[in-house]
């Protein structure tokens, strides 16, 4: 199931804002666009380096330019090959975004783009041509300022520090271009989705990050102030400095702000964890002022009213079938009739009005609440629900709101299982009566002013009452009609053809049959004498009274004939 994702809008920055307009401006060729910029953002890289060189050491126009433009092209072919395997990862996306969107590829899509950076991150082949550019650069800086090879150990280390800068900034630049794409995919994504995926920790993002900014400024300010050009001591000094200061001031800064942003942010991640596997009481504690404690907040507000929903939930199936409640809490409560094939069965407590009589009011709660307590999770078993009580009555529906095939079969083992477990417990000191019957009829809700009910309206209905009153007369415990028997796709042999009964508002006889195994004791509570088993003879399918012998059923094809 996919569910109908909204995207808040939320304060964006500018990069953010800008990947985003070219993405809607063209989403066809946002890879090409994207690949294409990372390319430009090496080379002003590499032309930002080299100006930032001619701090420390002495140079022409000339000679800065061509230094420049020798920076930046080995850095445009680092960046090209790097473009062409960001564009060959991020294929599934290109297929996705050209397809019908179905959720498989989604999936797939959303992978590709989300692991993108990490991956090309982890490209070793990337960091060995990063190597040979430092090595070439550092070769042709010599050589075209005439410096000491030595020289090369003290710049060398400059060089690996603005590639890897570059590195950083490909990755955070990749990451903010990919969201754009990846909130359109995560909309298509099935719920509950979970896909397992390589993760930089945001505690290794401040900690790579935060540092390399340090390092990269004291180089810059330590270039700025220096008035000693050429002095390669000095720049080696001011680089040594740079590090020694990130390395001990400015890490304890790091780890302290890394604390205080990833510490709320991993109680949060945890507090998720146990909302998803089912302690609604899961609250984080508010333990800051910033964005995460108002973070903590709305989880918490959002917690509660989880919570909430649940207790109403729990309440509502209390009064309500819970599979018609799930219905209901996921369609609404506007479930329009439908004609629906369904069988009914009805179960009355026989004896129940002197019963009631000559009992305390708690007394006869107390026999009705044990009595359902232990009948409706029978009619749950078999894919039923029980649709109404009604005193010592009860109407369970199978087939309905869930549609059933086999609802004939599910109906009359829920009928059977039900005396076998009445009789057992309370041991033939109560016995109920049950009617079974399948046919059409309409199933949605029905009420007014404000108060909806959901029931089964039709003739299905009525005739499954009436064939419950009818085992009173006959003295079984389970009566079926013929229309359920049709319906059984087993044990149709194990059934018994009663005497006709009149059911009360029927215009045409409805044949009732009983377990052949016999479900009476011979003289039912209202003291009417059981009815003889009567059997079909199929050479003139008339009724032939049998007090004692048993013969089968009538076939399902003679039922069948005469109900048509």
């Amino acid at each position: 199931m996919i569910a109908q994702t909204t995207i808040l809008p939320w304060r964006r920055g500018l990069i953010d804002r800008s990947w985003r307009a070219l993405y809607r401006r063209a989403p066809e060729r946002y890879f090409r666009t994207v690949a294409a910029l990372l390319v430009l953002f090496a080379v002003l890289v590499a032309i930002v380096a080299s100006l930032f060189s001619a701090f420390y050491l002495r140079m022409t126009g000339a000679q800065l330019l061509i230094l420049t433009v020798v920076w930046s092209g080995l850095y445009a072919v680092e960046a090209i090959i790097g473009a062409r395997i960001f564009l060959r990862v991020t294929r599934p996306v290109a297929t996705w975004m050209g397809a019908e969107r179905d959720p498989v590829q989604a999936e797939q899509a959303w992978y590709a783009l989300a692991s993108a950076p990490l991956r090309l991150l982890r490209q070793r082949g990337l960091y060995g041509i990063g190597i040979v550019e430092v090595a070439i650069f550092n070769v042709g800086m010599i050589t075209v300022l005439g410096m000491p090879a030595f020289s090369f150990l003290v710049m060398a280390p400059g060089c690996v520090l603005t590639y890897l800068y570059w590195i950083g900034v490909r990755f955070f630049a990749l990451e903010i271009a990919s969201r754009p794409v990846l909130e359109e995919i995560s909309t298509r994504l099935p719920d509950r989705t979970e896909i397992a995926i390589p993760k930089v920790p945001l505690r290794w993002r401040l900690a790579a990050a935060l540092p390399g900014v340090n390092i990269v400024t004291g180089v810059v300010v330590a270039g700025v102030t220096n008035t000693d050009l050429n002095n390669l001591g000095r720049m080696g000094l001011g680089i040594l400095a740079a590090v020694g200061v990130t390395a001990t001031i400015s890490i304890w800064l790091t780890s302290g702000l890394s604390e205080s942003v990833v510490g709320p942010v991993v109680a949060l991640r945890e507090a998720a964890r146990g909302i998803g596997r089912g302690d609604l009481s899961t609250r984080v504690p508010v333990v800051s002022t910033d964005e995460t404690g108002e973070l903590a907040r709305a989880f918490n507000a959002m917690a509660a009213g989880l919570e909430e929903r649940e207790r109403l939930r729990e309440a509502f199936g209390t009064f309500v079938d819970p599979d018609l409640a799930e219905k209901i809490l996921r369609d609404g409560t506007d479930l329009s009739g439908d004609e629906v094939d369904l069988s009914v069965l009805f179960l009355d407590v026989r004896g129940f009005t002197s019963f009631a009589e000559r009992s305390e009011a708690h007394e006869v709660v107390s026999l009705l609440n044990d009595l359902y307590g232990c009948i409706v999770p029978v009619i749950l078993r078999h894919g039923g629900h029980a649709n109404k009580f009604i005193g010592d009555g009860l109407l369970a529906v199978f087939g309905a709101p869930d549609r059933l095939v086999d609802h004939a079969d599910r109906a009359v083992e829920a009928a059977l299982e039900i005396t076998q477990l009445v009789r057992s417990r309370y041991n033939g000191k109560l016995r109920v009566g049950i009617g079974v019957n399948s046919g059409k009829a309409v199933v949605g809700t029905i009420g007014g002013g404000g108060r909806l009910d959901f029931t089964v309206i039709g003739d299905t209905v009525n005739t499954a009452a009436r064939v419950e009153s009818a085992t009173r007369q006959t003295d079984d415990d389970v009566l079926i009609t013929d229309a359920t028997l049709v319906q059984l796709r087993s044990g149709r042999k194990e059934w018994r053809e009663r005497a006709t009964v009149p059911l009360k508002g029927k215009s045409h006889v409805v044949r009732l049959f009983a377990p052949s195994h016999g479900s009476g004791d011979g003289v039912s509570m209202g003291g009417v004498e059981s009815i003889p088993v009567v059997a079909v003879d199929p050479k003139d399918d008339e009724p032939v009274s049998r007090a004692t012998d048993l013969v089968d059923a009538p076939s399902v094809d003679d039922i069948s004939s005469e109900r048509s």
